[in-house]
């Protein structure tokens, strides 16, 4: 008895799963100058390291000779790769399907990845775009109730949190869940003009009285100055080279070290400036930036979290090619004023 059928049923429904919602919602992904989902995940990872897990999972119409009449796939793409020769869990938003919300969505899709990311200590990655599994007013006609208190599976994004480094790239219109899933993470990245953050978009604000689109209701602009989100970049390719970074000066897991990369500035080197560079009034300014980057390996400082809480310089560094975090005062903004931002901005 062979099993030739079985397979190649299977290798159809995968070669379905690949042309994700289909050649006309594709197109219209590629004209609003967007990659589609699995275009971002190689983009990401490492050349052909990424191991898909429940590619066929879907939703099926069967004809009247049980066989499948039509298939579409989860709006969700998980797996595992691997980024600079180090494993990394990917959960990856497919907004061709629905928008990613929660009536087209395999939820358990999403909740499998959290809990593999915490379980197997492994850094988690979102690249984020649209709903997140959440709900719609489609689903809300067939199953008219919500989500919130209890959200499938978070528990595990909260977990995670103290287990495991989280990234979020929000790579298009992030609403409900969507919008949650990028803020509970420890580095978080918006591209300009093409991602917006918020709870709900701009026709539940217009029903209340309120009409403002949708980069004035969650642009990028306004959650960068807020601190919902860390760092702005202008492409998708600067989003992932931004994630790539982050992650190499962190641990896989809280049960690691970071690795230690070797170093090319000799740790005897001196910048002279230093001696000059704060000045002997009180009340002139200077710049503290540059006090960091001359103590640090040579274009090591990687700064997080620029455009909000401006009173305090946050990122990671190298110090003989060791990781280390970086705290320092800006007299630049308000004479280093600590506001309530930047108590944020600590905390965080």
């Amino acid at each position: 008895m062979s099993w030739k059928d079985e397979i190649e049923e299977k290798r159809r429904r995968e070669a379905l799963a690949e042309q994700m919602g289909g050649e006309e919602r594709v197109g219209r992904q590629k004209a609003a100058g967007k990659l589609t989902v699995r275009e971002r995940v190689d983009a990401l990872l490492d050349p052909g390291s990424f191991h898909e897990i429940g590619k066929i999972a879907g939703k099926g119409d069967y004809g009247a000779d049980n066989q499948l009449a039509s298939f579409r796939p989860s709006p969700f793409v998980v797996g595992r790769g691997v980024i600079e020769g180090r494993p990394v869990v990917v959960q990856a938003d497919d907004f061709t399907i629905r928008g990613g919300a929660g009536d087209a969505a395999i939820w358990q899709k999403l909740v499998f990845a959290e809990q593999m990311a915490n379980e197997y200590r492994m850094p988690l990655i979102r690249l984020v775009d649209g709903t997140g599994g959440g709900g719609s007013v489609k689903m809300l006609e067939k199953d008219p109730r919500t989500y919130i208190p209890q959200t499938p599976g978070w528990e595990w994004v909260v977990a995670n949190m103290a287990a495991s480094p989280v990234v979020a790239l929000a790579l298009g219109p992030c609403a409900g869940l969507g919008a949650g899933r990028v803020a509970a993470s420890h580095y978080s990245v918006m591209v300009q003009g093409l991602s917006q953050v918020f709870v709900a978009g701009p026709p539940v604000a217009k029903a209340i009285g309120e009409d403002v689109d949708k980069e004035g209701l969650g642009g990028a602009e306004i959650n960068g100055k807020n601190g919902v989100v860390d760092d702005i970049v202008a492409t998708e390719a600067e989003a992932f080279a931004a994630a790539r970074r982050f992650l190499s000066y962190l641990p896989a897991s809280v049960h690691t070290l970071a690795p230690r990369t070797m170093p090319n500035d000799p740790p005897s080197r001196r910048d002279e400036t230093l001696i000059k560079v704060v000045p002997r009034d009180r009340r002139v300014p200077y710049k503290m930036r540059r006090i960091v980057e001359a103590c640090v390996d040579s274009g090591a400082f990687f700064e997080t979290g620029r455009q909000w809480g401006r009173g305090l310089i946050t990122g990671f560094a190298r110090l003989n090619g060791f990781s280390v975090a970086v705290l320092a005062g800006d007299p630049m903004f308000l004479a280093g004023a600590w506001t309530a931002d930047v108590c944020r901005k600590l905390i965080k």
